[in-house]
């Protein structure tokens, strides 16, 4: 008669052989995925379109990267933000109407207790890759508000979240060895990498119809910015 604990010991043992093997041919080191390249903007769809550009309302950076002092007004740095997204997107994308951040504060000053604050809307949870359908009532509000600002446009591109990391850190916060920095770098400008994350939303349905996050690398908050929203219209200096 068969032992079914002796089967299960087997089994055990034969999933902790494949593990060791794992990580003999890893050189004894987790695995390390690769961050998913970042997307281009769907331009070519959106072309004489007006689109809503919502401001930005999540900013962090890593402690290791010593600017705590260059956040410290946090809406001055949301507002340089949004003016870095904004200059870029209709320099290197004049096909799409952009109706940004500040065209949509003026429609909501100008319809008070309808329109929702822009700064003040929920819009960084849609940083979370699982989620396909905005929720209400944040559904509603960019609805309403992109309805005043862009004269019944269809889609908002949301900046969900801008996040900078040590250079050579991975995407989930891990930090890695990161290489020896330049002799002539001063010590307080380590380099560090912007990952904004964006989505684009069609305000009628609710539904994301695309999601990426851009990176750039630089020794300063905006030149990094800069190189990330560079990445979404590549071919382009």
């Amino acid at each position: 008669m068969t032992n079914p604990l002796q089967i299960k010991n087997l089994v055990r043992g034969a999933r902790c052989g494949v593990a060791i093997a794992l990580l003999a041919g890893c050189g004894g080191r987790q695995h390390v995925e690769t961050p998913a390249p970042t997307q281009p903007l769907p331009t070519a769809g959106l072309a004489a379109q007006q689109v809503s550009v919502l401001p930005l309302t999540l900013l962090a950076a890593e402690d290791s990267l010593h600017w705590q002092a260059k956040f410290a007004d946090r809406r001055a740095a949301l507002a340089q933000a949004d003016s870095v997204i904004g200059t870029l997107l209709t320099a290197r994308a004049p096909e799409v109407t952009w109706v940004l951040p500040e065209a949509l504060r003026k429609a909501a000053r100008r319809a008070p207790g309808i329109a929702p604050d822009p700064d003040q809307m929920g819009t960084a949870l849609l940083r979370a890759p699982n989620i396909e359908i905005v929720p209400d009532p944040l559904r509603g509000e960019l609805r309403t508000l992109v309805a005043l600002a862009a004269n019944g446009g269809r889609y908002a591109l949301v900046p969900a979240a801008l996040v900078y990391r040590r250079a050579g850190g991975q995407a989930d916060g891990r930090p890695v060895a990161a290489p020896p920095l330049p002799a002539a770098r001063p010590p307080d400008r380590p380099p560090a990498t912007a990952e904004l994350t964006i989505v684009m939303v069609d305000v009628r349905t609710g539904r994301l119809g695309f999601r990426t996050t851009a990176r750039g690398d630089g020794d300063d908050p905006w030149s990094a910015l800069t190189g990330a929203v560079k990445s979404l219209t590549p071919g382009l200096p």
